[in-house]
């Protein structure tokens, strides 16, 4: 049989939800939503006559047994999570209830609110020469944070960081990020992303809470921090015309990396970049693949 399907409604815009998303949802019989989170014009891509259930007065217990019962009557099942559901989603205690009824289940991924938020404010989280390293966290609330993750130890770090369900704490937010990032470092507040409501509040670490309080944001909101908000783009060595790869001849002197070279030069872009590959050939175009 098919299984219940755990599917990712993207950060709020309709039209951020994944192709396949928007065909799970026509074709479901039963949708269990979060409806404290998930935008409810999502729903216009439910079809008529398709039950509907909000699952935010419902128990674990209860939400598993209302997908179990519709799954074994036969019916299309689709539990619909905000953003993606490998990110503060709490999906895996459902999977594995599910598991022990012998229910099987498939997790298809949304587009993530932290990278809505970097889109909103058109900035790269990995910046060439400024950070190339991404944490996504939350502040310690009713949900306990293991030791070595607390925020102030993640601090340390000065990484670009994005927190997640912690705005209603904003005071404790900014006391433990200058444990580690001075007062001076870049913070970026943005409610309800892709929304028709979207907000955004910029500051520092000195001023960020009291901006916060004063625009009345305590949830539905992310807090970006780190010196990618404010800082200048560095040209990359991938796209430099003297630096050469296995699609591009080096020029003003520069070579072709050979296949199964030993990597670019700092401040390449990552996955995108052949040399950091592993080289690729020197003729021809990749094979179906993007730039």
């Amino acid at each position: 049989m098919r299984p219940v399907y755990f599917v990712g409604a993207g950060p709020g815009d309709p039209e951020l939800l994944t192709l396949k998303a928007a065909r799970l949802l026509a074709a479901a019989d039963v949708v269990v939503y979060a409806g404290s989170l998930v935008n409810p014009e999502l729903l216009r891509y439910v079809r008529a006559g398709a039950e509907l259930h909000d699952s935010s007065g419902l128990t674990l217990e209860e939400m598993v047994d209302l997908m179990a019962r519709a799954w074994r009557a036969g019916l299309a099942v689709v539990r619909l999570h905000s953003g993606d559901p490998g990110l503060y989603g709490a999906v895996r205690e459902q999977i594995e209830a599910l598991e022990r009824l012998g229910i099987p289940s498939e997790v298809v991924p949304g587009v993530s609110s932290f990278l809505a938020a970097a889109a909103a404010l058109r900035r790269e989280y990995t910046l060439p020469g400024t950070s190339q390293t991404v944490i996504l966290t939350r502040l310690e609330g009713r949900t306990p944070v293991p030791a070595a993750e607390r925020l102030a130890e993640l601090a340390r770090h000065r990484a670009s960081l994005c927190l997640f369900l912690s705005v209603h704490m904003i005071d404790r937010v900014v006391e433990e990020l200058r444990q580690g990032y001075p007062p001076s470092t870049p913070v970026a507040v943005v409610e309800r992303v892709s929304w028709p409501g979207e907000r955004v509040v910029q500051g520092t670490l000195e001023d960020i809470a009291d901006r916060v309080r004063e625009a009345g944001i305590n949830r539905t909101a992310l807090i970006l921090v780190g010196d990618f908000l404010t800082a200048p783009a560095v040209p990359s060595r991938l796209y430099s015309a003297d630096f050469g790869h296995g699609y591009r001849g080096g020029r003003s002197g520069g070579a072709a990396a050979a296949p199964g070279g030993t990597g670019a030069p700092s401040g390449s872009c990552g996955m995108h970049d052949p040399a950091e590959t592993g080289g690729a050939p020197a003729r021809g175009g990749p094979s179906g693949g993007a730039e």
